[in-house]
């Protein structure tokens, strides 16, 4: 059975998630996936390509470097922001109505919906995408795509629901890509893509509103009978959440993220013993202190500026009644400590988290399966299901003749464990930094190397044990360097 790869790129307002799938008939197999900070994306469209375009690169090499391959073409999401519904419709007369309809029909015949629909500003919007809403024939009307499939009648009638979009957005994308030399294999919807692969048939068909919170923007998607019914967006997300966090302690952008990522929490009220510990931030003398009740204060204000905005959207659908399956959160900023519980409170609906259900099998990390992952995944089975074509080469093998004709250094296989370890001896985790560190550059013999040391934000443990003491001091990790080598002489 033939092997290909796909690889589909999330274009985040915080993050590009980067996934690159290897498909064997039916079986989905990821290899790789990372996620980078990004640039020039703001409400998940791109506000300036030309800063998007550098970490872009970056991240598209380190995935060619590692799995020693060369990505040609990527699947990508639309934005999900400035994006409104419209209804359209279409009509033919069957040539032959003792023929059964086909699922062909179906689909040029919501071509046709898309293509005669009348756009306000053709030179300013463009159509996302469009979901069947219901069909007609002769003898019924109302009838689901998986009725009307295999009957006869000499009309077909299809309502649809039209997303319309920001074509100034689109380009964007289109040129970013131009200029890293990467095609764009197919453009994907990203709600509808995103639900197929956190919702189960049971919750679509009984009714559900999938909540994706990302960093500059949170989209709701109702569904019911099996469908999309409703689609809206919030322009704020997660990166609210950090601006207020900045703002408040009077700190920078980066350290709020790290923050709220790992001290972060709603329902201050619910923290019990945690919420009377302190936060000590040691970026200058006198360093500043931050109870962790007044941080989960500061986020459960603006968490519940989101739930009541998605649930205007939601009495807006005027489709409160019929979920009977509730909320499913997913995306990046639904990891937030308690709020499940936040929603679930006000809003009176079960919550629960949306996970990438287990249709594929992972070679990779268990951040494939967090809640800012489902994009990405969501392409990659979308774009199974659609056939697209290999996205990569791979470089050519030698011989085992040629191989052995030209002797050479032995290569040796580096781990992911050692890849974390950075080959310096000391493992350096997550939890001290908040990201991987990469390898370390081999050295040339004969030439010992000072360590790099990397300009980054260090959390450390000082006095007394951490998780009793609760107490978070701040270095900048170059001075912290210093004292040692000073100590050691």
């Amino acid at each position: 059975m033939e092997e290909k790869y796909i690889a589909s790129i999330d274009l985040g307002t915080s993050k590009f998630g980067l996934c690159v799938a290897r498909i064997k008939g039916d079986d989905v197999q990821i290899v790789y996936y990372k996620e980078t900070p990004s640039d020039g994306i703001r409400a998940s469209i791109v506000s300036n390509p030309m800063k998007a375009t550098a970490p872009l690169r970056k991240a598209i090499k380190d995935a060619e470097d590692q799995l020693m391959i060369k990505i040609l073409q990527v699947v990508i999401g639309l934005p999900r922001s400035e994006v409104r519904q419209e209804t359209a419709s279409a009509e033919v007369e069957r040539f032959d109505p003792d023929e059964y309809i086909t699922g062909e029909e179906i689909d040029q015949l919501k071509e046709m919906a898309i293509e005669s629909y009348p756009l306000d500003n053709p030179a300013q919007e463009t159509i996302y995408g469009a979901v069947a809403q219901s069909f007609s024939i002769d003898d019924h009307i109302q009838l689901l795509e998986s009725q009307v499939v295999g009957t006869l009648s000499s009309t077909l009638e299809g309502n649809f629901k039209v997303f319309v979009g920001n074509r100034r957005a689109v380009t964007a994308v289109d040129k970013i890509f131009n200029s890293i030399g990467v095609a764009i294999a197919k453009k994907y919807f990203l709600p509808d893509v995103v639900a197929k692969t956190v919702l189960n048939e049971n919750e679509m068909d009984s009714g559900v509103a999938l909540v994706d919170i990302g960093g500059g923007v949170t989209s709701l998607a109702i569904y019911q009978g099996g469908i999309m019914r409703h689609y809206a967006s919030i322009p704020f997300g997660g990166k609210v959440i950090t601006g207020d966090i900045r703002s408040e302690c009077a700190i920078n952008e980066d350290l709020a993220e790290k923050i709220k990522l790992k001290f972060g929490a709603c329902l201050p009220a619910k923290l019990a013993s945690l919420s009377e510990k302190v936060l000590q931030i040691r970026l200058c003398d006198p360093y500043k202190e931050v109870s962790v009740k007044y941080l989960s204060e500061i986020i459960d204000s603006r968490c519940r500026e989101i739930i009541d905005a998605v649930l205007y959207e939601i009495q807006e659908s005027g489709l409160q009644d019929c979920l009977r399956s509730g909320i499913v959160l997913t995306g990046g900023g639904a990891s937030m400590v308690n709020l499940t519980t936040l929603f679930k409170e006000v809003s009176g609906y079960d919550v629960r988290h949306g996970y990438p259900r287990f249709l594929f099998t992972a070679e990779v990390g268990a951040a494939i399966y967090d809640t800012s992952a489902t994009s990405a995944i969501g392409m990659v089975l979308a774009a199974k299901d659609d056939h697209m074509p290999d996205c990569v080469t791979k470089p050519e093998v030698p011989s085992e003749a040629e191989a052995a004709s030209e002797p050479g250094e032995k290569v040796t296989e580096i781990t992911d464990r050692e890849i974390e370890k950075g080959k310096t001896g000391t493992l350096i985790s997550e939890e001290e930094f908040g990201e991987a560190v990469g390898p370390a550059k081999p050295e040339k013999p004969g030439r010992k190397r000072r360590p790099k040391t990397p300009s980054k934000v260090t959390w450390t443990k000082t006095v007394g044990d951490f998780i009793k003491n609760f107490t978070l001091n701040i270095y900048d990790e170059m001075n912290k360097d210093d004292e040692e080598e000073n100590s050691n002489k």
